[in-house]
């Protein structure tokens, strides 16, 4: 009998001591950690990742600052309302002088002022011996072009989009040749009367009556 006890303890001892390994082993191993995968184009193109939680942000070029009112000049069209006067409703052109000219007053300075500006100087002109009290609003109908020249497809004038950069000016003209210059080019800006050139990266916003020169790589 005392032989049976012993060799039942023993048994004992050693089920206690696999089941506190055991148990121990549990407690310092961690549980399944689930991993996103990352999203990349190609998986969210062929279904293989998670959408993004939020919306996804792109590196862009960062803006310069707030610009400028936009300032009318040659070649811009404008549409002009006079509120109860059909016969000066109308869309109107500036032209090469920087003027426009609307029946009853005339010609009316426009290069270098804004469309409120324009309709506040067409309000005081209507309102000298015309009509009593004039309510005018201007909106630019169509701006006046860009130009492109160089290494690029099909240089040449282009009309002009709002938000428009230099990238997609050369998009618009077509891509570059294959002896461009691709990682910057040189813009043409009128500004105050004068033109300021520039060397400038391709997300470099464009305004109405730039000019864009992509030169010629040297390697």
């Amino acid at each position: 009998m005392p032989p049976v006890r012993l060799d039942r303890a023993f048994r004992l001892s050693i089920i206690a001591v696999t089941a506190a390994l055991a148990l121990g082993g549990c407690m310092r191993r961690q549980g399944p950690v689930a991993v996103q995968p990352s999203n990349t184009l190609d998986s969210m193109a062929y279904g293989g990742g998670y959408a993004p939680a939020g919306p996804v942000a792109y590196a862009a070029t960062p803006p310069a600052g707030p610009q400028p009112e936009y300032r009318l000049d040659a070649g811009d069209k404008l549409r002009i309302v006079v509120y109860g006067q059909e016969g000066l409703t109308n869309t109107y052109a500036i032209d090469a002088s920087g003027s426009i000219t609307m029946p009853l007053i005339g010609s009316v300075p426009a290069r270098g002022r804004t469309a409120a500006g324009l309709a506040a100087a067409v309000t005081a002109r209507l309102r000298n011996g015309f009509i009593r009290e004039p309510s005018v609003a201007v909106e630019i109908d169509s701006y006046r072009p860009f130009f492109i020249l160089g290494e690029v497809l099909a240089p040449g004038q282009y009309p002009y989009v709002p938000n428009m950069t230099v990238e997609s000016a050369v998009a618009i003209a077509g891509g570059f040749s294959p002896r461009a210059r691709r990682d910057s080019v040189t813009l043409t800006h009128p500004q105050d009367g004068v033109m300021v050139r520039a060397v400038v990266p391709l997300g470099t916003p464009l305004t109405p009556g730039d000019t864009v020169l992509v030169s010629e790589r040297w390697f």
